[in-house]
């Protein structure tokens, strides 16, 4: 199926590795008959700038209409939370106050998934008029992502979700009255703009194999942080000739696979010395540089301080 971009990696506007991320809370609900949704929170690192950010997902797979979905994310950054798993410490429980030793700074990344059967009874027979009447029936022809601004009304609904005190049946009613007006805002965002969904401007990625390589194409990546590999052994990986991989790499991550792959590895680096206090030496090596310097021009240039200056803040 289609992968849209990351949505913690877009609010940060560029990629987060993963094992960085620190979870506080999680819980997954499949609402019956309706929307299946999750709620990660996790601990935000003070060095990360976190941009508030939401995303409209459409997932269409011709030759598999019930595998059709319509996903909403969103990324909160900034709310407090007490660090106690289950319940509330009594400062928090009394006051509204931050100073609570308890209490910490996340970033709450939430996901709504609707599925064809779920939105079809939404559809009104007819003839179709806009792009919203293409998403709800699945007749759009491909996959796409697109950016929501979170107006007002959106962001009340997602601070209910995260702090409504529902349980049981009361809770499900809620749940799905909210998610269906997250839809609601969304689509209305959607269809505010007045334009057309844009297609793939490389033709050869609206080909759903095609796309998979890209994706996998990073995944490798990913797994080679240590052990640089040439764009031409990717290319081979994946069986997909190194301009189409290049193209195709830029159009569905908005970054080269240089770019991209210099700040994963800073990143990784960042955390294997802020967080893991490994020396400058281990992470240098770790990473598969020839010599320190080489390592700490790449740092700086990737984060504007060098690596024996990060150890000291």
């Amino acid at each position: 199926m289609y992968n849209p971009p990351d949505i913690l990696s877009l609010a940060y506007k560029q990629p987060i590795m993963h094992d960085q991320l620190q979870m506080l809370q999680e819980k997954e609900q499949q609402m019956p008959g309706s929307v299946q949704y999750a709620i990660k929170r996790y601990r935000k690192h003070q060095q990360w700038n976190i941009e508030d950010t939401g995303v409209l997902a459409y997932h269409y797979k011709k030759a598999a209409p019930q595998e059709n979905y319509v996903e909403l994310r969103f990324c909160i950054s900034g709310n407090m939370y007490c660090n106690q798993k289950d319940v509330e410490c009594d400062n928090c429980k009394l006051t509204t106050s931050k100073s609570c030793a308890e209490r910490v700074e996340s970033i709450d990344v939430m996901s709504f998934r609707f599925s064809a059967v779920h939105l079809s009874q939404f559809v009104k027979p007819g003839k179709l008029k806009t792009i919203t009447d293409e998403v709800l029936q699945f007749v759009h022809p491909s996959s796409f992502s697109k950016i929501l601004p979170l107006c007002g009304r959106t962001r009340q609904v997602l601070e209910a979700l995260l702090t409504h005190t529902y349980t049981d049946s009361l809770e499900n009613i809620f749940i799905n009255a909210q998610t269906q007006m997250l839809l609601l805002y969304s689509l209305e965002c959607m269809l505010g703009d007045d334009k057309e969904i844009e297609s793939f401007q490389c033709k050869f990625l609206a080909n759903e194999a095609d796309r998979e390589k890209i994706v996998r194409a990073r995944e490798i990546l990913l797994q080679h942080i240590g052990e640089p590999i040439t764009i031409k052994e990717l290319s081979r990986k994946v069986a997909i000739n190194e301009c189409y991989l290049k193209k195709g790499f830029k159009e569905l991550y908005g970054t080269t696979i240089f770019d991209f792959y210099q700040s994963q590895r800073m990143e990784h680096a960042r955390y294997l010395l802020y967080e893991k206090g490994l020396t400058v030496t281990e992470v240098s090596m770790m990473l598969g540089y020839s010599s320190i310097s080489h390592f700490s021009t790449a740092f700086k240039k990737q984060t504007g301080l060098k690596p024996c200056e990060l150890l000291l803040h």
